[in-house]
């Protein structure tokens, strides 16, 4: 993969991130990041050299990431500020999952030769990313201990499934 693709992943993904959040807190408005979510994600899929394993990764790890902020929102562990659900999400959940999934699909490939490290930085970077909406009012979090446990708890867990499952079927 070439330094200018996996330029164009991150920023895309960023991009998604910052438009879902600051569409939220800026234009009170899912749509911003939505759009930019569904440009990203059409944009990556047309792209890929294998579609049918790409949309199988994502599919895989967007599953599993919408499923544990469900309940963890349905058992009232955190909550979102925002303009529209579906269900007890916010619709731009259905674009920042599977815009983060094509991470793994893409980028964190070499992930594989690090295992520890790469569920240390999982178990980090995955519970902060949620934690800073908290100071800008997007999400709220009633329980901080109980958050970081189950935070941490499930990164570690989507990383060791995705280094010993996932990860096979990007080559198989």
């Amino acid at each position: 993969m070439t330094k200018v693709k996996i330029f164009f992943i991150l920023s895309g993904y960023q991009l998604t991130w910052l438009m879902c959040v600051f569409g939220e807190l800026i234009y009170n408005s899912f749509i911003p990041g939505l759009i930019c979510g569904l440009f990203f994600l059409i944009i990556c899929f047309l792209n890929s050299a294998k579609i049918k394993k790409t949309i199988q990764i994502v599919f895989l790890i967007s599953i599993m990431g919408y499923s544990f902020d469900t309940l963890l929102v349905f058992f009232e562990i955190y909550n979102f500020n925002s303009s529209f659900h579906v269900g007890v999400l916010p619709i731009w959940m259905i674009v920042l999952w599977p815009s983060f999934s094509i991470l793994f699909d893409e980028i964190l490939i070499f992930l594989s030769k690090y295992k520890i490290i790469a569920v240390i930085l999982s178990s980090i970077l995955g519970p902060f990313t949620y934690f800073a909406g908290s100071p800008l009012g997007l999400i709220n979090i009633s329980n901080l201990l109980l958050f970081f446990i189950l935070m941490v708890s499930f990164w570690a867990i989507l990383m060791i499934i995705y280094l010993n499952y996932i990860i096979k079927l990007k080559f198989n």
